[in-house]
């Protein structure tokens, strides 16, 4: 496959076109498109299942329809997500940090998550990136802007010179001379890898030489030139002249692709943060019950003290709701900490970090099936995967970099072309106007050779460019090889979570069932003994315990199915989030 990948890259276009790293996109994507034989002969969507344990429970207990949903409303209402009032008021929190009640505020999932990308303060970072690669665009781009020059010089000479007369004079003779120069023009570096230069000169002199009568005297001469240096091998054309803007166009797109990045992990971890939040919301309400279901058999055990009830029973059991009671006062904490991480994550003015309101979801999780195709998740992935995205950008750098490398290796030859229209009067505005009659016209061709002996320099730094490019090969390659784990290992995640949550489900029946019985033992004083409230005891934990295991499951398949849409890079889709990329300066 790298073979192919880098003989992709051969026949890519490089950076001779504004569009190069679109096209080595698509022959990149395209090859391996056609290396997903496994995935793509099975195309069709899959729907998630289970095994319908929970009716195969219930059938267990013998019972006609109306009595069994009776049953099963029954064991409802004594654990598992229907089993709670979730009443914001009612939630016991205890004192907040400032010693005064907490004050809640429920918040919708997609509330928080349009906060998150909004407000996030490291999405707020990334989106400064682009801003600042439009500004290195800028920057390569104004090396061909015109450049305005000019120059002024004034002079004032008095020199000897030999003594010009037939016969020997008695000293030597005088020259004496006062100039002024002005210059003034344009240049502009060419896309053609050559320089264009625009220039007026004019030079006024009035000179006195002994036994010399010059005329016209002062004078002024104009000379308007048009020069231009085009190399014809080493720095020739676009491919190396706008390779630092080409460059700079990839970094732009670059930390657009960072923004995009750092926007679709703020959504997944707001999402995250958001379930987590729920399971310690729900945490602390199954604890609470479970610590009031232990204080009330405590109660039955002290009474027994006088029957059948010894002090260590009584001690052991009283351990036993104290330890409860601890476990509601951690998941208070637990739940105080998950809400200042969604508000860290949301940075919304009105919920500061800083401030003592305790946020709580007021969305349920979602437990519905969900339909996938492994083939389609990966051709996703390589479209809208940022880091896909950006594994390209660098193949196309390290190609731009390499074509500059390869002109290097050439000989220096540059050709100079110069025409010059002079002019020579008195007065310096019929100089000016003279010179474009082209009475005196100069014409220059020049050519400069240059061919370093040897040539190492240019030969290694090619070698090097050439290596680096295998490298951005390697790493696209490894790049799309991570990608496709990630999703198959979310994909497995989201299937095995939610067959987890029937599982999960039945076992916290089971043991709704098994606290049931007891209590229908304990009214009816059938076999009600010291150790049927130690076996209660259990059982409620026992209880406690399938619930929580429940609602983990419910949690990690929703935060599965969060990260599947990252892995997929579609996370901005699924929340309705409109990703608007900065345009990108075109080419000049």
């Amino acid at each position: 496959m790298l073979a192919l990948l880098c003989q992709v890259c051969a026949c890519a276009p490089g950076p001779l076109s504004s569009n190069a790293s679109q096209q080595l996109r698509v022959s990149l994507l395209r090859e391996i498109r056609s290396q997903l034989s496994d995935p793509t002969t099975h195309p069709d969507p899959i729907q998630t299942t289970r095994q319908q344990s929970i009716d195969e429970f219930m059938r267990h207990f013998n019972l006609d329809e109306s009595a069994l949903r009776q049953r099963m409303a029954q064991l409802e209402s004594m654990a598992g997500p229907k089993a709670y009032d979730y009443d914001l008021s009612a939630i016991p929190l205890g004192a907040n940090l400032l010693g005064q009640p907490h004050e809640v505020i429920g918040v919708t999932l997609q509330e928080v998550v349009m906060l998150a990308a909004r407000n996030n303060l490291q999405v707020q970072f990334a989106q400064l990136g682009p801003a600042v690669s439009q500004a290195d665009i800028a920057n390569a781009l104004a090396l061909f802007d015109w450049v305005f020059f000019s120059s002024v010089q004034a002079q004032s000479l008095k020199s000897p010179i030999q003594d010009r007369s037939s016969i020997g004079g008695t000293g030597p003779d005088v020259r004496s001379s006062g100039e002024f120069n002005a210059t003034a023009g344009v240049r502009r570096n060419l896309t053609t890898g050559g320089q264009l230069t625009l220039q007026q000169e004019l030079n006024y002199a009035d000179t006195t030489e002994s036994g010399i009568v010059l005329t016209p005297n002062p004078a002024n001469r104009a000379t308007a030139s048009l020069e231009l240096t085009q190399p014809l091998l080493r720095n020739f054309g676009s491919d190396v002249s706008l390779a630092e803007v080409r460059l700079a166009v990839n970094a732009e797109r670059d930390a657009v692709q960072q923004l995009r990045s750092q926007l679709i992990e703020t959504v997944t971890q707001t999402e995250r943060t958001y379930w987590q939040l729920y399971q310690a919301y729900l945490d602390l309400l199954i604890l609470q019950r479970l610590a009031e279901r232990g204080e009330e058999t405590y109660r039955y055990i002290k009474e027994r003290q006088r029957i059948d009830a010894n002090p260590a029973q009584i001690a052991s059991a009283e351990a036993r709701v104290r330890e409860r009671y601890a476990n509601v006062r951690r998941a208070q904490t637990v739940l105080r900490n998950r809400s200042d991480s969604l508000k860290l994550l949301i940075n919304q003015q009105d919920l500061a970090i800083s401030g003592e309101v305790l946020l709580v979801p007021l969305n349920s999780p979602p437990d519905a099936p969900v339909s996938w195709s492994l083939a389609d998740a990966i051709l996703t992935a390589l479209e809208r995967r940022p880091d896909i995205e950006r594994a390209i950008l660098s193949i196309d750098d390290t190609t731009i970099r390499r074509v500059v490398a390869d002109n290097s290796r050439l000989p220096r030859l540059d050709l100079q072309l110069q025409l010059r229209l002079n002019a020579l009067e008195t007065d310096a505005d019929d100089a000016l106007g003279d010179q474009f009659n082209a009475d005196f016209v100069d014409a220059v061709v020049g050519f400069l050779f240059e061919a370093p002996i040897g040539n190492r320099a240019a030969e290694s730094d090619y070698r090097r460019r050439l290596l680096q490019q295998q490298q951005a090969v390697i790493s696209f390659q490894n790049t799309v090889q991570q990608v496709i784990g990630e999703i198959k290992r979310t994909l497995d995640n989201v299937v095995t979570n939610y067959e987890l949550i029937e599982l999960e489900a039945v076992s916290r029946l089971a043991a709704a069932e098994l606290l049931r019985v007891l209590d229908v033992q304990k009214q009816q004083r059938t076999g009600f003994t010291i150790e049927t409230l130690e076996t209660e005891l259990n059982r409620q934990e026992g209880l406690a315990n399938a619930e929580r295991r429940e609602i983990q499951a419910l949690i990690d398949f929703n935060i599965s199915i969060a990260e599947l849409h990252q892995a997929m890079g579609s996370s901005l889709e699924r929340n309705s989030i409109d990703f608007l990329a900065p345009d990108t300066p075109t080419d000049r």
